[in-house]
């Protein structure tokens, strides 16, 4: 190398450490890629996704030319450097060692450090250009990237190792969930919310989103049918129960609009309402949302009754109840009924017993556990041990309440203070 002149060394070091760089932007971007997005692009038809994905595939072959590359210009490059170093100051074991340190911060600054980091940063915007590069030096190289990975194998199957098992790894629904959080910025808000929840309906049972047992409007068919017609004439909702003697028993599930046209005439009676009615549909207490949900569909139905292990009614579930855990509230409250919750000049809220937790943490913010009691009434009953009389005051999980008033050995309304920041 003694006739070749320094100029074209120091353009050979250079040229050497742009390639080095190029090797190492390559593996850390093709490393760094969302696979998903990935995926995307190339069912899409996106030619440069289609190449990067056909690479990834092979990752040992793609990392056996992009590391054999690096690395013997890596060792050229020190090499250049030692020749450039003695043709100017000698073959001392100084200038040796000085040479040798400032080849490695140089390939660690401008062709390993800056290029990675570069990759990691944009890896989408540099893998798929690069991949028309790297798919054409994948087939020249490949006898000798081959030959390598012979050893490579070998030394795998002795440590017991399979790589391609790794590939294989699904998403748990917990994983998904934090890959819906987590990639926030690119899913609208409202999207998001309803991902989350949809992922929560494994989790969720009836038991947390049925009107209770105390709330529920429905018919006594062994009434006269005076009070039945006007039941009907006034009733908000469109399916009612039908029970007789008493409300464990339901005997069946009647339409509104069915039955409409006989209470517009006034021929109404006990048996007028049973050639109508549907046979009740019964769901077990504890049966998920997700599966309540598939259920529902399978059977044609809208709503369920929800029953203990003794076979004694629970509450009531319907289809609205199911979807508004997924996209929110979206359905009216009958007039009589009214809001539950009613905010007071000073902050606090007026809340009604029954109200469920769920409600409650879900529209005014709160934090109530709901691994035990559903509604704020169990909840208090539950953490006092007994049954409260009214201007008793308490605090349960961080919360200061007060108990206004009291009906029938449960709380009726309860007022709940603001939290102080």
């Amino acid at each position: 190398m003694d006739d070749i002149p320094l100029s074209v060394l120091l353009g050979t070091l250079v040229a050497l450490l742009i390639l080095s760089g190029f090797f190492s932007i390559s593996e850390t971007s093709m490393m760094a890629l969302n696979r998903y997005r990935l995926k995307h692009l190339a069912q899409s038809g996106h030619r440069g996704a289609k190449l990067t994905s056909s690479l990834l595939a092979q990752t040992d072959k793609l990392l056996g030319v992009i590391l054999l590359g690096n690395n013997l210009i890596n060792a050229a490059s020190a090499t250049l450097v030692t020749v450039i170093t003695v043709r100017l100051m000698g073959e001392s074991e100084l200038t040796l060692s000085i040479a040798t340190l400032a080849v490695t911060f140089v390939i660690l600054v401008f062709s390993e450090i800056t290029p990675k980091v570069m990759g990691a940063a944009y890896p989408e915007r540099i893998a798929l250009p690069l991949s028309f590069i790297l798919a054409p030096l994948l087939k020249l190289f490949y006898p000798v990237v081959w030959f390598v990975n012979l050893f490579v194998r070998g030394l795998l199957k002795i440590l017991h190792l399979k790589p391609g098992a790794a590939n294989n790894s699904s998403l748990s629904l917990e994983e998904l969930r934090t890959l819906v959080l987590e990639e926030a910025h690119f899913i609208p808000h409202k999207h998001q919310s309803i991902l989350v929840n949809l992922f929560e309906l494994e989790k969720i049972t009836v038991n947390d989103v049925m009107t209770p047992r105390n709330q529920i409007e429905a018919i006594d068919l062994d009434a006269p049918a005076d009070e039945i017609h006007h039941q009907l004439s006034t009733c908000h909702h469109t399916r009612i129960p039908i029970y007789q003697g008493q409300l464990d028993n339901i005997i069946g599930l009647i339409h509104i609009r069915k039955i409409f046209h006989q209470t517009q005439l006034g021929k109404l009676d006990a048996d007028s309402v049973r050639e109508v009615m549907r046979e009740p549909y019964f769901i077990p207490a504890g049966t998920s949302l997700f599966t309540q949900l598939q259920n529902f569909q399978e059977n044609q139905r809208r709503l369920g009754l929800v029953v203990d292990e003794y076979g004694e009614l629970l509450g009531l579930v319907s289809l609205e109840d199911i979807l508004e855990e997924i996209v929110g509230e979206f359905t009216t409250h009958a007039p009589a009924q009214g809001s539950a919750f009613h905010l007071q000049e000073d902050g606090s809220w007026v809340v009604d017993g029954g109200s469920l937790l769920r409600d409650l943490n879900r529209k005014l913010g709160l934090a109530f556990p709901l691994d035990g009691p559903k509604t704020l009434n169990g909840l208090i009953l539950e953490h006092l041990e007994n049954i409260p009389e009214a201007g008793i005051s308490l605090k349960v999980a961080g919360m200061t309440m007060e108990i206004l008033q009291t009906q029938d050995r449960s709380i009726k309304t309860v007022k709940i203070f603001a939290v102080v920041p």
